[in-house]
């Protein structure tokens, strides 16, 4: 044509939104091409690292079982899972820095049951464990263990439970830092058995075990991981562990049930999370992976190694289990009068 019809370009996707910005359209159609662009690249995931924050320090346990883990997604993903440590301020950094993060996958967090801890424990917290996160899956499970002297007269956790009631206020019981997993489950272990007994707070697990070697401490509670050479040293002893059924690790061992307190369990663990609103589809694809990995014998054997039982986990069993604590946690910190951080 020419003259006053000339020909007219169609109009491109772009033109389209640019129009509909100016219109009462606008907000529903973004939405809905933004929803497809959040489907399509879930569905691609995982494009590019992806980071994997830890509320820890490099060496330990929950680092060395984080780094195989991530390994292993790497591994069958297709992408490199970069562990980042972020320790110290009770967590709270670290968590921050998840659920701050966007919510596309590429930053997921370590979660403890320290994390159900800190929620009575700390006056305020910047956020709420349970409604912040995208529960993922859970990746492993650990007891704590009573352990003594070897040449102590105590041979059972009956023998200490007897000689606490023959001589109230007497015993004494180590463990690490108040607030710590060790010191409420002692606490609590002291409220089911109604005994009497001192427990003493160390800066750290060396220092129990020296304490404990020097008869200063009648008995010790701690993760197999912080006992597990003097263990297989012969220095000390295991008289019980905290699970409400005998570990996979120390399957010879009664538990604190067996040993007549009723009702006794503490069972620590760790989980995989992720920012609020991370993808259904991202979740469903590391939680199919992560059963796969903690489900391999060669995982499993490894993460048995340091004391921890590999175990994946329902997003929604993760979340239930992190709620159950908080509420179990609050009861022991308010019984025992432990003053807030």
């Amino acid at each position: 044509m020419t003259g006053k019809n000339k020909d007219v370009a169609l109009p491109t996707r772009r033109t389209v939104c640019q129009a509909l910005a100016f219109t009462p359209l606008a907000a529903p159609f973004l939405s809905l091409l933004l929803a497809d662009r959040a489907r399509a690249e879930a569905a691609r995931y995982p494009a590019k690292p992806v980071r994997f924050i830890l509320p820890f320090g490099a060496g330990g346990v929950a680092d060395v079982t984080s780094r195989l883990t991530a390994e292993k997604l790497g591994e069958k993903l297709g992408q490199r899972f970069v562990v980042e440590n972020q320790p110290g301020a009770g967590g709270i950094n670290a968590m921050r820095s998840v659920i701050n993060a966007a919510p596309d996958g590429y930053t997921l967090g370590l979660i403890t049951n320290g994390a159900a801890i800190s929620v009575p424990l700390f006056r305020s917290l910047p956020y709420d464990p349970v409604k912040d996160l995208t529960f993922i899956s859970g990746l492993g499970l650990f007891d704590l263990v009573f352990v003594v002297n070897t040449d102590s007269k105590l041979r059972t956790l009956q023998d200490f439970l007897a000689a606490a009631r023959e001589k109230p206020g007497k015993l004494n019981v180590g463990t690490i830092n108040i607030g710590s997993t060790q010191n409420l489950g002692a606490e609590l272990f002291k409220s089911d058995a109604k005994l009497d007994f001192q427990i003493v707070p160390y800066r750290g697990s060396p220092e129990i075990i020296v304490g404990l070697l020097r008869n200063d401490v009648d008995v010790m509670i701690d993760f197999y991981a912080a006992v597990r050479a003097p263990l297989q040293d012969g220095k000390i002893r295991a008289l019980a562990v905290s699970t409400a059924q005998r570990s996979s690790v120390l399957p010879d061992i009664p538990t604190v049930q067996e040993a007549g307190v009723a009702g006794y369990e503490v069972t620590s663990w760790n989980g995989m999370a992720g920012p609020p609103a991370t993808p259904r589809e991202v979740v469903e694809t590391l939680n199919k992976t992560l059963r796969e990995i903690l489900s391999s014998p060669d995982v499993k054997k490894q993460y048995a190694d340091v004391g921890i039982e590999a175990k994946a986990s329902s997003p929604e069993e993760l979340e239930k289990r992190l709620r159950d604590d908080i509420a179990k946690w609050t009861k022991v910190i308010e019984r025992a009068n432990i003053p807030k951080q």
